[in-house]
């Protein structure tokens, strides 16, 4: 997924490009170039709904994790991938149905809020049970 979103930067600098007013752009009219740079960002927002497509799957994998570590409340690891349904929910439908991108990105924000946000109030105020860890680490040395 890094290295999607990394890639879907490129429409960003070439849009840039375009809009810079170098020599060699006088091939095109101004509105020739505005609305090339408006199609190269466009097509990062969609590179940003195929990232969350991986993101989702990342988050579902990572719930997965959460709920039979034991390290954490299992409820995190549900919660988690209540999230991931949402990012998966917000990519597919707006590449399918991009009328309804508000209602997609509602239901993304708050599947994040309600699954990413315990996950990292319970890391950064709880952390991990320390215990369990070193009892585990203990029956693997024997």
């Amino acid at each position: 997924m890094t290295v999607v979103m990394g890639i879907n930067l490129l429409p960003y600098f070439v849009a840039l490009m375009l809009l810079s007013g170098a020599g060699y752009l006088t091939a095109f009219e101004p509105a020739q170039s505005d609305a090339l740079a408006l199609v190269f960002l466009s097509a990062h927002g969609y590179g940003i709904f195929i990232w969350q497509l991986f993101f989702g799957f990342h988050l579902a994998v990572l719930g997965y994790l959460i709920f039979k570590s034991g390290y954490f409340p299992r409820i995190l690891g549900v919660v988690m991938v209540l999230a991931a349904l949402g990012y998966l929910i917000d990519a597919y439908g707006n590449i399918v149905l991009p009328d309804y991108a508000e209602t997609f990105g509602l239901v993304a924000g708050v599947g994040a809020i309600i699954g990413e946000l315990p996950f990292f109030l319970w890391l950064a105020i709880k952390g991990v049970n320390v215990e369990r860890y070193n009892e585990r680490a203990q029956q693997q040395s024997r």
